[in-house]
């Protein structure tokens, strides 16, 4: 097609340097973080505060982001985002207590919310429905690429320097996708509108809201202390902002997007699989430093099996797509998914790595067919001039459903691990395995170890729901667009996203 961009390609390559840096990020730490709780004497909390403050400013962040990239240009918005996320990087590498390190995470989040709408609304407008697979399916191998390769680089890192050195691997990465960007990438916007600050104000309060009372779950229960204070104003403000986005003439999100079998289908599917995931990497690190004793290096390693599988299902998912429909790949992926984390729940103390490698690779490719469908779907709702903040909405909705995750199954490994572990040991090694291994008695470690497989089962069985849930819902929900005329298409592309 004549009206297809140029340099769509070139963009592409932009676009995944530009996810890449949060991939990178996120394994890294993940791999960094019993380096850390020794190193700077970070609690369970530091750590849990480490891992949400980031997810807590980039999922209040998104929408606003989201509508100031189709308003001001996405461009302009991405670049920004990423040299924000390049100098927070750089001053955690100096970071010497875990205050320091969290104020850091807070400003990465908020570059990252500045990046992902962006990155996903270009590439809706770059792409036509044709070659959207085919990119989708490249953008997805680089972050599978980087989800290997970041946490092996990191080990190395941190075997040879510290954990500090992990935050520097973003800082070349972000300096390319800059330089890239400003000489590759035209700059792109939506329609001129009003501003909707109203809008702007209750989506950050109402969403920064709803996940921090998720991320205290663990700390003080649904109701208990301030978290009933904290819930009231998300309730208070999400509802007030889609009251005001169906009554204002100039609405900053689309709400009617939701009206879309495939976007609201798809967008809670995919939260449900959030979920799932939320505490995947963290508990399996733990499982493979703490009970099977890896180095951080070879630790990272041993996420090959789910880059591997992820990869070699984003190849053939691309292709099956065009033959069987979204709707049935993702179904058949999220149950391999389900199968994955229900192998998992058979791991013990003594199981080794085979059995987790065995489930990694189910899970990669699971999440290899499901994941390019899904977002197929859903990018297929958002007109173009909305790409932005309806790339933001679904996001949004994805990161409440990560930080749900983590909040519950870090929850539940916790106060699983602690009621598994004797009652006369120290308080230090029944509320973690990190502290119990960090004891050196032997015996302790042993009853650590066992009690720490036990409850990684217990938390890997409510994954397997969740995902298993997500699979029905996708397949009662969504459904495949039917083929429209020629003379159809622009209207049909008129009427009609993912993450991170």
């Amino acid at each position: 097609m004549e009206t297809r961009h140029p340099r769509r390609w070139w963009i592409l390559v932009v676009l995944c340097l530009s996810t890449l840096v949060l991939v990178v990020d996120s394994m890294a730490l993940t791999v960094a973080v019993p380096s850390m709780t020794e190193d700077i004497g970070a609690s369970a909390q530091d750590i849990q505060w480490i891992l949400d403050s980031y997810i807590l400013v980039f999922a209040g962040l998104l929408l606003t982001s989201g509508s100031l990239g189709d308003r001001f240009g996405r461009r302009k918005v991405m670049v920004l985002g990423l040299l924000l996320f390049g100098l927070a990087s750089l001053a955690a590498t100096v970071c010497a207590n875990p205050a320091e390190v969290i104020a850091a995470r807070i400003t990465m989040g908020v570059g990252g919310a500045l990046i992902m709408p962006s990155t996903l609304s270009i590439l809706i407008t770059v792409f036509d429905e044709d070659e959207r697979p085919k990119a989708m399916a490249a953008w997805g191998s680089v972050s599978m690429l980087g989800l290997v390769g970041s946490p092996v680089l990191g080990g190395v890192l941190i075997d040879h320097f510290s954990w500090h050195s992990i935050f520097f691997i973003n800082v070349p990465v972000v300096a390319l996708a800059v330089l890239a960007a400003l000489t590759l990438m035209p700059e792109s916007k939506g329609p001129w509108q009003k501003p909707d600050p109203l809008g702007a104000v209750l989506s950050v309060a109402g969403m920064t809201a709803l996940i921090w009372w998720i991320i205290e779950i663990p700390q003080h229960g649904v109701f208990g202390g301030r978290s009933a204070i904290t819930l009231v104003v998300a309730v208070v403000s999400l509802a007030g902002f889609v009251i005001w986005e169906n009554v204002t003439d100039a609405p900053m999100v689309p709400l009617v997007l939701f009206k879309h079998r495939n976007f609201s289908g798809g967008s809670l599917s995919l939260t449900l699989v959030q979920i799932g995931n939320g505490g995947l990497l963290l508990v399996l690190t733990q499982y493979l430093q703490f009970v099977l004793g890896y180095s951080p290096i070879k630790a990272g390693l041993a996420f090959v099996p789910l880059a591997v599988a992820a990869l070699l299902g984003n190849g053939a998912g691309a292709g099956l797509a065009a033959k069987i429909g979204n709707r049935l790949l993702i179904l058949a992926g999220m149950l391999v998914m389900a199968s994955s984390f229900a192998l998992l729940t058979t791991v013990t103390a003594y199981s080794g790595f085979t059995l987790p490698a065995i489930a990694l690779g189910l899970l990669g490719l699971g999440a290899g067919l499901a994941m390019p469908a899904a977002v197929g779907a859903l990018m297929g709702t958002i007109p173009e001039e909305k790409a932005g903040v309806g790339s933001a909405l679904n996001d949004t909705i994805q990161q409440a459903g990560t930080a749900l995750g983590i909040a519950i199954l870090g929850s539940l490994l916790t106060s699983s691990y602690t009621a598994e572990m004797p009652a006369d040991a120290p308080e230090a090694a029944r509320q973690s395995i990190g502290g119990a291994v960090a004891g050196g008695d032997p015996g302790l470690v042993a009853a650590a170890r066992q009690a720490f497989a036990s409850s990684m089962s217990t938390t890997f069985t409510i994954s397997a729901v969740g995902v298993l849930a997500a699979a029905v819902l996708a397949a009662l929900v969504m459904r495949d667009k039917k083929p429209a005329p020629a003379a159809e298409e622009s209207t049909v592309h008129d009427t009609t996203e993912l993450v991170a």
